[in-house]
């Protein structure tokens, strides 16, 4: 109702999409280090390895996905209070930041595992 509140509100709008982002990451960074990329119909992987792959992607799978249903969740939360105190709004930034910290660390578990996958 109050457009002079759109700015404080547009970076709780945008921090729930970054787990997409993140997860985007993950799969280019596996693609490429399956070999997809590499112009061959097939790559030459196991079915070992097949299941590494799998296994390093799922943190970054169900870290994303649980982070931004409850990160959506804060959001909506911190843009109500900035409805109600729009001085109060760094506290709902401080709020998803923190959980977006969980989105983060499921980005290094999944990088870091598909890193030491052997070839």
């Amino acid at each position: 109702e109050d457009p002079a509140k759109f700015g404080k509100v547009l970076i709780l709008q945008v921090i729930p999409g970054t787990q997409g982002l993140y997860g985007l990451v993950v799969w280019f960074f596996a693609i490429f280090r399956m070999g997809l990329l590499s112009g061959d119909v097939l790559p030459d992987l196991t079915i070992t390895q097949g299941l590494q792959y799998f296994v390093a992607c799922l943190p970054m799978a169900l870290g994303g996905w649980l982070s931004a249903i409850f990160q959506g969740r804060v959001a909506a939360s911190a843009i109500n209070v900035v409805a109600k105190k729009p001085n109060d709004w760094s506290k709902g930034i401080i709020l998803c930041v923190t959980v977006e910290f969980y989105a983060i660390l499921s980005l290094l578990a999944s990088m870091l595992m598909i890193i030491n996958i052997s070839k």
